[in-house]
């Protein structure tokens, strides 16, 4: 089973693929992790990127749909995969589909999260993590149950990441709303796209999800 989860930054992609790989014993690629894993192998590719980011420059749609196709011949990705960070342009979507169908692939399925996006800009901004064990919170929805004092380790540090603020969430949406929400047309033509509410219990949304693979 091959997919994509679409969906703005903070609507849940990253727990829903996780549950997936469980699921469906899949393969979730990350294609910021899987570039920096071939620029620290050294192979013929991740060679080229690193003289392009070195250069200070973003590494073009071709070499980055190269890179995935060496990482799904791999073996581990035999049941299928999710990938992760692409595509994010209409461009980037065609090419992709060029490249599975010169290997005999499809797309299976393309999964768009969708949540109101003062929901997820009031999910993002009010989340913390304890600064030793890593355990996340949230000022409003998941308070540790002792004030200050971190249910896992009991640890009083807490951090927050600096881009969890609303003016950076407001840029990123605008972002999503430009560049990747218009390759949901590209997918919907294909009959292969369904949507997802993502703004309630974590659960449901896996079984919505589930349910929209299976049909």
């Amino acid at each position: 089973m091959n997919l994509i989860l679409l969906g703005p930054p903070g609507a849940g992609k990253g727990t829903q693929a996780q549950r997936l790989v469980e699921r469906f014993r899949i393969v979730q690629i990350s294609t910021g992790d899987m570039l920096r894993a071939a620029v620290k192998a050294g192979t013929a590719l991740g060679t080229q990127a690193k003289a392009i980011m070195e250069a200070g420059e973003l590494v073009p749609d071709e070499l980055m749909v190269a890179l995935i196709a060496e990482r799904i011949e791999a073996p581990d990705c035999a049941n299928g995969f999710i990938l992760d960070g692409f595509p994010r342009t209409v461009a980037q979507a065609a090419a992709l589909d060029e490249m599975l169908a010169e290997r005999g692939l499809v797309l299976d399925r393309v999964v768009a999260i969708e949540v109101d996006e003062e929901a997820l800009i009031e999910r993002i901004v009010g989340r913390f993590s304890c600064a030793d064990c890593g355990a996340g919170y949230h000022e409003r929805f998941n308070l540790p149950a002792t004030e200050g004092v971190c249910d896992q380790c009991g640890s009083t540090n807490f951090t927050r990441r600096a881009d969890d603020n609303r003016e950076t969430m407001i840029a990123r949406l605008a972002a999503y709303r430009e560049q990747t929400a218009p390759i949901i047309p590209h997918y919907e033509a294909g009959g292969r796209f369904a949507r997802v509410d993502g703004g309630g219990d974590i659960d449901a949304i896996t079984a919505d999800v589930v349910a929209a693979l299976e049909r």
